[in-house]
């Protein structure tokens, strides 16, 4: 069996154009993996091989990839920065043991980063940082340094420092061997030359290294005592310390380089050995009851124990199927059936293979620590555990976030209407914050997703991977609605028909519910006049009815209903006439509440040049956006605003003109708000127009 002690699962993550991909190329080219460099400019990037990633020089997907440095096993993810993809990140993380979160050295710390460093946190995975494209103009590594610390309130502790920047950037001071990496101007990775500190940064060398090991003896007081005493730690025990600090999330170790022009990725290389938890290091896996409860039981890191893995990501390729699996504990082989805890049905693995971005090399078996694919799996989903049949138990799942926009397609000829299905059908599988629903009335296919760059580029991937040429309807808001006012109501539902009737008589109150609590309910009801058993009818009833509000059908939200009292009859009596009766009420009452509409607010966030801050920030108040803040930085400044998503579409067009070209954002959803009464009655008019024409 492997020794997990020389296994690192990590993801390489940050925000768009940091340089992610372009890092994860330089690893693979020093690991011996590749031996030809792809840039992602020239659209030849290894993991980036779909053809839209390549055109448009993003990451879209998380691409796995297994690699060796120092007789260590490195499993790395690489994956995407945009905003619509974050869905890919937020999964990649769950099954990680620690990341190398990418920061550029002249845009710093930017959205998408601070949303990345927080999905990081929400699942508590250790990383180390490293500060990218110092050769760039305008990069400085001290005040990415700051921002980590200021925006991101976390705590780097800096391992590197850089000898020169931008043009002059020649190499970085090792501040634990307290020696100079200066490489020369061939661009080759290797050829580089270690020597002493150069005299004019020995002081600011001196007086970090000096941060360095008073941080890390923090880990130890042992250690603290004696170096207050006059006694310097070893690099052993500093190692030691800092891996345990790193462990803990108490710090991050921070490196610095320019992996484009190949100078300091050896560091972050060592520096994922030296503090990056192996499998066994992390907290393990909680395991879940069938209503996601903890049991208390854990998934431990460890070959002999039963089978515990997790399919967090479907890939469909010209192979088939692909399904790839953390495993936490216990062996797979091939020809093992497993039991899928979340359909109950069991899958047999044909073939094991790892991936290697596209390529992929078959294996007999793989163990707890793993990340390998599994090819032809049937019923397998995101988030679904696989597990031994004779120990079955289910580990916690993965939560997705609701879709912001939706847009109506469909297919330009019957012939393609059976292809659409089958093709949907894959991409639903594949990507999990991507729903697909069929409009009842006009029979329409409407498809969700994060964001217009995500469903353009799902458009795209039918038209071109499934060769379905589809029509496009015009981009749809998600809007919801809400009450404002709490009203006292009672309903009776009496249906005499010969025979047995039905009969419910409920009084309850519908009040408007705290921001983010979605759908309250309780009961009051004393003396039995709504009899217990039939509480939960009415509970459902409302429930289910809340997926349609009474102003324009939209989802409606944080509401609380309390059922106060009511009556029965003995015989006429029953569930389900207590859920037709609050069904009713729901419709009855809702009116009289002040419904009102609500619509997806987003968290915007504009780069332009100086000279046209002014332009872009009067274009955000006509949208109805609200300005939180602006930062200067070296090539231009960034604008915080929160902005209706009704009114940002296009914007990417917009800005680019107002900046000759310039200027860029980034926008994700932060909150539901209140529509201004005009734009309400501009989307209910809209809706029940839409709704005539069917």
């Amino acid at each position: 069996m492997t020794d997990l002690s020389k296994y690192r699962n990590i993801g390489i993550f940050a925000h768009v154009d940091a340089g992610k991909t372009t890092t994860t190329e330089r690893i693979l080219k020093l690991t011996g993996k590749i031996h030809k460099l792809g840039e992602v400019h020239d659209g030849a990037a290894t993991t980036d091989f779909m053809e839209q990633e390549q055109e448009r020089g993003i990451t879209i997907q998380s691409a796995a990839t297994t690699c060796f440095w120092n007789d260590h096993r490195f499993n790395i993810i690489d994956t995407p920065g945009h905003v619509d993809f974050t869905i890919e990140v937020y999964r990649s993380l769950k099954v990680l043991d620690g990341g190398v979160g990418v920061f550029c050295g002249s845009g710093g710390v930017e959205p998408q980063s601070e949303t990345n460093w927080r999905y990081a946190n929400d699942s508590e995975v250790a990383r180390i940082i490293y500060v990218n494209k110092l050769d760039r103009m305008g990069a400085d590594f001290y005040r990415v340094v700051d921002q980590v610390e200021n925006v991101l309130g976390a705590r780097p502790i800096v391992m590197t420092l850089p000898i020169g920047i931008e043009d002059d950037f020649t190499g970085i001071v090792d501040l634990m061997q307290m020696k100079a990496w200066i490489w020369d101007n061939s661009g080759d990775p290797m050829a580089y030359e270690i020597v002493d500190i150069p005299a004019e940064y020995q002081e600011k060398a001196d007086e970090y290294r000096e941060m360095l090991v008073e941080t890390a003896l923090e880990q130890d007081d042992e250690l603290m005592e004696a170096y207050l005493e006059g006694d310097m730690p070893t690099n052993e025990d500093l190692n030691r310390c800092i891996r345990k600090g790193t462990i803990a999330l108490d710090f991050f170790p921070t490196f610095c380089g320019s992996a484009f022009k190949n100078k300091g990725v050896q560091l972050v290389l060592n520096g994922v050995v030296d503090y990056l938890p192996s499998p066994t290091e992390v907290k393990p896996q909680p395991e879940v009851d069938l209503e996601g409860v903890e049991t208390g039981e854990f998934a431990i890191v460890d070959v002999d124990k039963p089978l515990r893995a997790l399919a967090f990501k479907i890939m469909d390729d010209r192979f088939g199927a692909l399904t790839f699996i953390r495993i936490y504990s216990g062996t797979l082989k091939k020809g093992d059936t497993l039991l899928n805890t979340f359909t109950g049905k069991t899958e047999r693995i044909g073939r094991i293979v790892e991936m290697h971005a596209d390529e992929r090399i078959e294996l007999d078996g793989a163990q707890a620590g793993d990340i390998v694919a599994v090819v032809g799996m049937k019923n397998v989903q995101t988030g679904h555990t696989l597990c031994d049949p004779k120990h079955p138990a289910t580990l916690e799942p993965m939560v997705f976030p609701d879709p912001v926009i939706s847009i109506a397609i469909e297919p330009k000829d019957k012939a393609s209407a059976e292809k659409m299905g089958i093709a949907i059908g894959k991409m639903i599988a594949e990507d999990p914050s991507f729903r697909v629903e069929t409009d009842e009335d006009s029979g329409e296919t409407i498809i969700k997703g994060m964001g217009e760059l995500h469903l353009d580029i799902k458009v795209d991937i039918l038209k071109r991977t499934h060769g379905i040429e589809v029509n496009v309807g015009k981009p749809q808001v998600a809007y919801r609605e809400t009450i404002t006012q709490r009203v006292e109501d009672s309903y009776t539902h009496k249906k005499q028909s010969g025979g047995s009737g039905q009969f419910a008589k409920i009084d309850y109150i519908i009040e408007p519910g705290e921001t983010g609590s979605g759908y309250e309910f309780e009961s009051k009801v004393t003396g039995g006049n709504v009899p217990r058993e039939f509480w939960p009818a009415v509970q459902k009833g409302f429930k289910d009815s809340m997926d349609r509000g009474v102003l324009a059908g939209f989802p409606c939200l944080d509401f609380k209903v309390t059922l106060m009292d009511g009556s029965y009859h003995a015989v006429d009596s029953s569930a389900i006439a207590y859920e037709i009766a609050s069904k009713a009420a729901y419709r009855q009452t809702m009116p009289k509440a002040g419904p009102q509409l609500l619509e997806p607010i987003m968290k915007v966030d504009v780069f332009t040049p100086d000279d046209h801050v002014g332009d872009v920030i009067g274009d955000l108040n006509r949208r109805r956006g609200m300005i939180l803040g602006q930062e200067s930085g070296a090539t231009g400044v960034r604008i915080k605003a929160e902005c209706p998503l009704s009114e940002m579409f296009g914007y990417i067009g917009d800005l680019r003109t107002m900046t000759s070209g310039r200027g860029q954002f980034s926008m994700e959803f932060a909150n539901y708000s209140a529509c201004p009464q005009n734009v309400a009655e501009a989307v209910i008019k809209e809706v029940k127009e839409r709704d005539e024409k069917k």
